[in-house]
């Protein structure tokens, strides 16, 4: 009797699973939420929890709950490719959010594209990524257009003639190095020391002996926070008195925290600031802040705004779809993709939405410099913004 009653429970569990399983609709995150890196991921899972929230506050999608399936890549390809595999076959997610990084992002895209997972990245920037398939997307800059922009202006605006670099070996780092290196001296200045170092690396200063006695004028650093701010440190213990340049990776504030007073006056590029929607970047900053206790990064109005795009194109698809289909939420992939992507002038926090052809954000690029107020308290200020012209000339966008 006991065991038949264990059984029966047993049975009315798993029945239960499904029937729940049926209404519930299921978006991923993967990125780094533990190791070195895990402020990137925890910043962007959060905007997206955030988004996904206030729309099951309103009753969800016809009563069924979204629910934010967050897996920890540590920034590694390795962890990135059991992660999907876990959503994919398992969780069946409609939607991805993610990857954070290059290298996992493009390792994973393969999987989500056979999958027909819609993925969007708000934070990879590589310029092969969308390249990967027709459901792959990003709502930031290629790290290709931010180093063609800020190759031009270094050597054209800032009248720099020599530049060193310093990157990590992985896809994000190497490849804004590489192309920084192609159009800094297209334009005819020089390159006249290319050093490298390995993710998790704390000691540059061999690296940045080398630099100093290239006589460059500037150093270039497109990398991750935790490798910067080491740089930043050493550098001026060994006395390297140059500007020094990055990419959209410094925009995340925990470099204030990890480098203080040496990561002040820093140059770099990342997606222009949006103005048009202002007051809806405030109001999303103030609940972010009101609830994490942090202030959020560009990276994380990104993702906010690809949680909601989602969920409006999940949306869609249920409304067009049979009772049959939406009983069992059998919703056509093909039909989220086309809906996602077709997003027009889309009035985001991170500013308006539209997506060009091959799966990028149309997007300016801004260039940035790091302050330190009065008050003590550090900030980012937008000092100009450039697009490209029909004649692939640097112009000022005003």
């Amino acid at each position: 009797m006991k065991r038949t009653f264990l059984l029966c429970s047993l049975i009315l569990l798993l029945l239960t699973g499904c029937k729940d399983n049926k209404n519930v609709i299921k978006i991923g995150f993967i990125g780094p939420l533990t190791g070195d890196y895990a402020n990137y991921g925890i910043m962007m899972s959060n905007a997206a929890k955030l988004a996904i929230e206030e729309k099951n506050s309103k009753g969800g999608i016809d009563g069924k709950k979204i629910v934010l399936i967050a897996e920890d890549s540590e920034g590694k390809v390795e962890k990135a490719n059991s992660a999907i595999e876990k959503l994919a076959s398992v969780d069946k997610i409609f939607a991805l959010i993610g990857g954070v990084f290059s290298g996992e992002s493009l390792a994973i895209a393969p999987r989500a594209e056979a999958e027909k997972i819609v993925m969007c990245s708000p934070s990879a920037t590589h310029k092969a990524l969308t390249s990967k398939g027709n459901f792959i997307f990003r709502n930031v800059l290629s790290d290709e257009l931010q180093a063609i922009i800020f190759a031009k202006y270094a050597r054209n605006i800032m009248k720099l003639n020599k530049i060193a670099i310093l990157y990590i070996k992985n896809d994000y780092s190497q490849g804004l190095a590489e192309d920084f290196q192609a159009n800094f001296e297209k334009e005819g200045g020089k390159i006249v020391a290319m050093e490298t170092g390995v993710a998790g690396d704390k000691d540059f200063k061999t690296q940045l002996t080398k630099i100093k006695d290239s006589k460059a004028e500037a150093l270039y650093i497109p990398n991750y926070v935790a490798e910067m701010a080491q740089i930043l440190e050493q550098k001026n213990q060994l006395g390297l008195d140059l500007k020094v340049l990055s990419a959209d990776g410094f925009s995340n504030p925990e470099i204030f925290d990890l480098a203080k007073d040496n990561a002040v006056g820093v140059l770099f590029s990342n997606s222009a600031e949006d103005t048009s929607n202002n007051t809806l970047k405030i109001e999303f900053i103030n609940k972010y802040k009101t609830k994490y206790k942090v202030e959020p990064d560009n990276f994380s109005l990104n993702a906010y705004d690809i949680a909601n795009l989602f969920v409006n194109a999940i949306e869609t698809v249920y409304n067009e779809s049979s009772k049959e289909d939406k009983e069992k939420l059998n919703l056509n992939r093909e039909r989220i993709r086309e809906v996602f992507h077709s997003t027009k002038d889309y009035a985001g926090v991170s500013g308006t939405i539209n997506f060009l052809a091959n799966g990028d954000a149309s997007k300016n690029v801004g260039i940035y410099i790091s302050e330190k107020g009065e008050d003590g308290k550090y900030s980012y200020k937008q000092i100009a913004v450039y697009k490209l012209n029909d004649k692939n000339k640097l112009e000022e966008v005003k």
